[in-house]
Formats: C-alpha cells, sequence, structure tokens
C-alpha cells in the first residue's frame, strides 16, 4: 500500500496536462483565460450545426485560428451550448450576442455535503469516540422539533444513557425515541405539543447534532449530505418558543429541568432586543446555574449587526457565537433579454424554466403612490393588473412583501445590505447589489420592451470565505466592558438542515410550500455549531470544565482577516477569537480556566451580588477574570497601562516548555508578557503570568489588536488582545 501511494493515477496524470495547458494558454499573451461555458438554450429543430455555430461565434471574437484553440468542448445533443478558454473581455463580447443566453464560469465541484461542518473541518472521516459520543445529551431550548424526520432516526442507537435524569413529555401526539431521548414544553398554550411548528427548533437541533442523512436538499437546492457536528448524540427537546414568541418564564423553566434532567450541554438560539445586564437576564441566569453543575451554554450572539454594542449575549460563562459564512454560497442569477447574466441572493426553488417575461419597474405599475414609493415598492403602491404574467423591478428589499401581495410573478431588487446572505423567497427573486443592479437599470431604461428570467438558485465557490455576517451582531460589550464579546465565529449564512414539513419555508403564510429540510441564515445557525463542536470535545475529554472546553475552541480557532469586506471596523468586535476548528480544540495544549468562585469575585467586583456570596476583601476588576482573549476599555487621548493577570492550565504532555509570542498590529500601543517563558513538568500543572498593555493615548472613536500565542512547538495557544476608547 505504501509503495503504490507514490503511482501516479490517470485522474491525476490529466489534471497535469491540464494545469500546463493552462499555463500554455495564459503564458503566451500574459492574459488569464478561464474555461467560460456559453449557453445558447435549447437545440433548434431542424437542420443545424451546433459546433460549426459555436466556431462562428467565437471567430467572431477571436478570429478563425484562435477559435480553434480556445473551444474545449461542444454541447450538441441534448441542450445548445459550448465550453472555451476566454479572457474577461472576451466573454463579455460574446455574452452580447442576440443567441447567447448566459455566459458562466465552469467551476471546480466536488461531492457535496451540506459543508459546514466539512468547512471547519469536522469531516465525517475525522476521529471520534462513537460510543462516548453516543452517551453526550444536548438540550436544544427552541421550538420544539419534529421527531419523524430522518434527522432524529434513533436505527442502531441503544437505550438512554443510564445518567438520563429526563422525562419525555411531548404532549399529544408526540413520541419520543432513542434519539430525542427527552421532551418538554412551556409554551403557554396548556394543550401545545413539543412537536416544532415553526421549523426553527428541528434546524437547530438536526445542525449539532442530526444523524446523517443523504440527498437532503431544499427543493433541489444545496443537495447533499445533511448531519450534525455529532451525529451520534442523543438529544433532549424544551419547547419554550411557539409563534407568538419565547417567554422568559419558560426559558428559565426549561433551564432549571435541563440541568436536573442531566443535559452535557445547552444550546439556546434566543435572545432579546438588546443586551440586559447580566443580573436580570433569563439566558445569562440560567447558564450560570448551568455552569455550577458543569453544563456549558452556547448561545447565539444577536441579529442586529453591523450595529455597534449590538451583541446581547454578554455572560463571560456563556459561549456567545457569532455568524459566518462558509466556502459554499447560494446565488440567484437573472438573465436579460440582451444575454446579459447578473449575479443576486436569494433562495429561489422557482423554475421559469429560461423563458423570458416582461421587466417592469415599480414606478410604472402603481397608480396610487408617488414615484419614490412606488419605486421601492412601498406596501399599497402595487396595481396587480399592470404586475400580471410580468417581474417586477424594486429599489427595496421590503418590495417582496408587495410583489408577493399583488401576484407579480417575480421580482428583482436592490438589496446592498443582504448581499452576504441569501433568505428563501415566496416567488422567483434575486437581490442584486448596486453594481449589479445598475446594469439592470440601464437595460430598463434602454429598452423598449425588457425582457428577462430568473434561474432556479444555484451554489458556488466562496473563496473569500469565512467573513462575519453583516447581520452578526457586534460588540463590544455594553453591560461588561472587559470581556471581549462575541467569542467565536462559527458558519450561520445559508445552512441546511431539518425543518418542520408544517412551517411555512419563506414565512409567508401564503406560501403553502413545505420542506423537510430548509435553508436559514442567522446567528441562531451559528450558535449549534459551536454546541456540536463543544461537544466533540467533550467526547474526548468527559471530564473537562465548561471554561476548559470554551477555551479549547476560543484558543485554537483560525485567525479571520479583518480587513476583508469592511471587517477592519469590527475585527474582534465581529469574530471574537476566530473560526472555530473543533479537530484541533481536541488537543489545544494549554487552557484558561475558570470556576464559579472566579465569576463570582468578577461580578462582585463590580457590585453584582445577584449571583451569590461575596468573598471577602474583593480586588480587581473583570478584566482580571482567567478568559482566553484579554480586552480592556481605557480613556481617550490619554496615555494608559493595564495588567491582565492569567493562569493556564497544561492539558497537553508533561515536560513541555512554552514561549510567548506577541503580535501588534498597530504601533500606538505595546504589549508585554512576563514571565516570557512557561515550563510545565505535569499535565494539569498550572503557571501564571501577566500581560501588559501600554499605549500613548488613543484617538477619541479606536480599538487596537494584538495577540499573544503561547506555543512549544506543537501547540500554539492564541488569545486575542483588544484595547478600545470609552467613546467607541
Amino acid at each position: 500500500m505504501t509503495a503504490m501511494s507514490s503511482i501516479i493515477s490517470p485522474y491525476h496524470f490529466l489534471l497535469i496536462l491540464l494545469v500546463a495547458a493552462h499555463s500554455i494558454c495564459c503564458g503566451a499573451t500574459g492574459k488569464e483565460k478561464d474555461v467560460y461555458i456559453v449557453y445558447m438554450g435549447s437545440l433548434p429543430e431542424g437542420q443545424y450545426s451546433p459546433t460549426s455555430h459555436h466556431l462562428s461565434l467565437l471567430e467572431e471574437v477571436l478570429g478563425e485560428s484562435a477559435a480553434t484553440e480556445s473551444i474545449v468542448r461542444s454541447y450538441t445533443r441534448s441542450f445548445n451550448a459550448f465550453a472555451a478558454r476566454l479572457s474577461n473581455e472576451e466573454q463579455q463580447r460574446i455574452a452580447s450576442k442576440k443567441e447567447v443566453l448566459s455566459v458562466f464560469p465552469s467551476r471546480t465541484l466536488q461531492l457535496q455535503t451540506t459543508r459546514s461542518w466539512e468547512f471547519i473541518g469536522l469531516t465525517e472521516t475525522a476521529k471520534r469516540n462513537p460510543t462516548v459520543e453516543s452517551d453526550v445529551i444536548i438540550g436544544v431550548l427552541d421550538t420544539g422539533i419534529w421527531p419523524e424526520s430522518e434527522s432524529f432516526s434513533d436505527k442502531g442507537y441503544g437505550p438512554p444513557p443510564k445518567k438520563w435524569k429526563g422525562a419525555c413529555k411531548g404532549g399529544s401526539n408526540f413520541t419520543c425515541n432513542n434519539k430525542i431521548i427527552g421532551a418538554r414544553v412551556y409554551t403557554s398554550d396548556e394543550d401545545s405539543s413539543v412537536r416544532d411548528e415553526e421549523g426553527h427548533g428541528s434546524h437547530t437541533a438536526s445542525t449539532a447534532a442530526g444523524s446523517k442523512v443523504p440527498d437532503a436538499s431544499f427543493y433541489g437546492v444545496a443537495k447533499g449530505i445533511a448531519r450534525g457536528g455529532v451525529p451520534s448524540a442523543r438529544i433532549a427537546a424544551y419547547k419554550v418558543c411557539d409563534s407568538i414568541g419565547c417567554a422568559g418564564d419558560g426559558i428559565l423553566a426549561a433551564f432549571d429541568d435541563a440541568i436536573a434532567d442531566g443535559v452535557d450541554l445547552i444550546s439556546i438560539s434566543l435572545g432579546g432586543d438588546q443586551p440586559m445586564a447580566v443580573e436580570s437576564d433569563i439566558i445569562s441566569i440560567g447558564s450560570f446555574h448551568a455552569m455550577e453543575k458543569g453544563i456549558l451554554t452556547v448561545n447565539s450572539a444577536g441579529n442586529k449587526g453591523p450595529s455597534v454594542s449590538s451583541v446581547i449575549s454578554v455572560a463571560p460563562w456563556l459561549f456567545s457565537v457569532a455568524a459566518s459564512s462558509k466556502d459554499r454560497k447560494i446565488i440567484t442569477k437573472v438573465v436579460l433579454a440582451n444575454g446579459k447574466t447578473l449575479t443576486g441572493n436569494a433562495v429561489n426553488s422557482f423554475t421559469l424554466n429560461g423563458t423570458k417575461f416582461p421587466l417592469v419597474y415599480g414606478k410604472a405599475a402603481s397608480t396610487s403612490c408617488s414615484d419614490i414609493l412606488a419605486r421601492h415598492c412601498i406596501e399599497g403602491c402595487l396595481d396587480s393588473r399592470l404586475v400580471e404574467g410580468k417581474i417586477v423591478v424594486c429599489n427595496d428589499p421590503e418590495g417582496i412583501v408587495e410583489t408577493y401581495r399583488v401576484g407579480a410573478l417575480g421580482t428583482i431588487i436592490l438589496g446592498d445590505d443582504q448581499k452576504d446572505v441569501s433568505f428563501v423567497s415566496p416567488l422567483p427573486a434575486s437581490i442584486l447589489a448596486t453594481d449589479q443592479y445598475s446594469v439592470l437599470q440601464s437595460f430598463l431604461n434602454s429598452t423598449k420592451n425588457p425582457q428577462g428570467s430568473i434561474l432556479k438558485s444555484e451554489t458556488t465557490k466562496d473563496t473569500h470565505a469565512p467573513v462575519v455576517a453583516s447581520f452578526s451582531s457586534r460588540g463590544p460589550n455594553s453591560i461588561l466592558e472587559d470581556i471581549l464579546k462575541p467569542d467565536i465565529s462559527a458558519p450561520g449564512i445559508d445552512i441546511l438542515a431539518a425543518y418542520s414539513p408544517v412551517a411555512s419555508v419563506s414565512l409567508f403564510v401564503k406560501d403553502k410550500r413545505h420542506a423537510k429540510y430548509s435553508i436559514l441564515s442567522g446567528t441562531s445557525m451559528a450558535c449549534p455549531h459551536v454546541t456540536g463542536a463543544a461537544a466533540y470535545i467533550k467526547t474526548f475529554h468527559p471530564d473537562w470544565s465548561p471554561s476548559a472546553i470554551k477555551s479549547a475552541l476560543m484558543t485554537t480557532a483560525w485567525p479571520m482577516n479583518a480587513t476583508i469586506q469592511g471587517q477592519y471596523e469590527d475585527g474582534e468586535f465581529a469574530f471574537g477569537a476566530g473560526h472555530i476548528n473543533p479537530v484541533k480544540a481536541k488537543a489545544p495544549g494549554l487552557v484558561y480556566e475558570a470556576s464559579k468562585d472566579d465569576y463570582l469575585k468578577m461580578l462582585c467586583s463590580i457590585n453584582i451580588t445577584t449571583f451569590g456570596t461575596c468573598p471577602k476583601h474583593v480586588t480587581g476588576s473583570p478584566k482580571d477574570l482567567n478568559y482566553p482573549s484579554i480586552q480592556a476599555q481605557v480613556n481617550a487621548v490619554k496615555k494608559f497601562t493595564v495588567e491582565f493577570p492569567r493562569t493556564v492550565t497544561n492539558v497537553g504532555p508533561g515536560n513541555s516548555t512554552y514561549v510567548a509570542k506577541v503580535d501588534v498590529a498597530d504601533s500606538d500601543i505595546k504589549v508585554s508578557v512576563k514571565p516570557g517563558t512557561l515550563s510545565f513538568k505535569y499535565s494539569g500543572e498550572k503557571k501564571s503570568f501577566v500581560v501588559t498593555v501600554s499605549g500613548k493615548g488613543l484617538k477619541v472613536t479606536s480599538r487596537l489588536s494584538a495577540s499573544l500565542v503561547w506555543s512549544d512547538g506543537t501547540h500554539n495557544v492564541r488569545s486575542p488582545i483588544v484595547v478600545y476608547t470609552n467613546s467607541f
């Protein structure tokens, strides 16, 4: 077997030839050429030579000899198209030809799953402890669960773990199994069931711990294998939300039961409209008691981004999760009658079969509103008689509500604020960024009878990922200013997972489509990714404390590029320690641990006594908490020096030595670490150090970043360092 690994397979040999051919193609002219697909629709009836026509089109743009060298293949049996090596300028010229419907890059595709777990490294082939994993119980506080979903099948499962003390009180028409081992309901309707009628709870539960389901998709979009991070783990469903909302008293009751029932982790993708003081926040209170019993609570950071200080999950014992992209993006293309193709966002499951339909601007489809309101397709503005059988163009994402209400065939919308996320649409739709929308507007203004079509959604590779979602709530922490929040980032955009077959897929009441799997976005979707990752770590380290598991995931997170797509202004306030990397976290080397007493001391230092009796002679401040990230708020303009005491526990091999490395991104601050070397003799040994950050005085609104990495040559234990002004 070892010898065979050196043999080049026919596939790899072909790949080498293709790479060489591409190098020859591109190197001669100095202009990069990629393979594009030129799509021309159905084959014409009667006598027709597709290949001759394809070469003729290429000759018009490239010349006779270059056309022959450029063409890769012709599609001649079932539809009319060809592939050719073209520069960007050449593909644009071909796209303008009247017989060409669209031109798009030929992407390298792989066998697809729902991608999010593969993207963060927790693949199906990752090392696992399946027996231990089957003993892990995740409590999900949400809208309930759909027990008949394939994601919650108990095929191959034994009985619940002996430690389980919970019950199946799912209400009428609800049965637990060896996958869903517990169910309780806390909503106001006395006759209600844990059965999920909203879809949200099934989605989050299956993301964390769903069983493997092949060929899952949303009406054929994003087709692949759906599974959770820990597919063998058990689920206990606590229904705390219904269509009305999530009552605080019910949430706290669910925490109460979940802790007593014996769950190992709690996943709660819920939150309020604004940050609350920890002493009056239901989730902070419930999770504090969970922490006391060794249970880690994972919580969504909120969907109020990119507003400053909008993060709602602020307590240090909570694991607060931001949402970010993965390397597969869902797009929806618009094909104009002039052959141009525009790319936008939406989850569009509808097929118009490439047929072109009239395009009408909102102001031309209104008889009752001013031009500016009609352009935005404000509710009540459009006339149903003027949009029948037409695709309506609107200047505002809310236009989708009005176009659906009046029965338009489809809609194309301007939506710069939503260019990084796709939502399920109740009618054929695509949301375009300004540059693409400007092309559409030019077409409308220059064409007497403009027509176009909206294609069914497809997936494409996102090479910029991971990038924090625009909607993901940002720091700084407005309640505990010296605690960095959110803690970490995880996939939360375009996530395919289990859904309730009785719930609306688009949240429009009249949309009668139903699905077993749906695509959702939000920090609600990111949260169960971290829950699943934490459960994965727990299978290797069942005795680790909540803070140790949290530390392991934070200090091994992938550092994120703060300069991509406007993240520079937010940096760590957007992504915390970085993007989750579960496989790396199972062997972090060192961890930062904090106990109940540590949290009490921190709270008492700011005169919060709600959570227990304060020790005598409490000193320090929240910045002194033994937290994996390091942050302080400082006075603007004035010089400052801030010290951060920290202690790490060796969870790797004994006889190891770690050296501190500091990376400072801005010359306005200086960072030192004393001592700069930590030597351990045995696993479990603790060592303390002090990080000192000083500066000349910052601008009135400023955030400066650095990082500390402890390395023994094998493990790299990274902590972000942030100082920001009190005027941020």
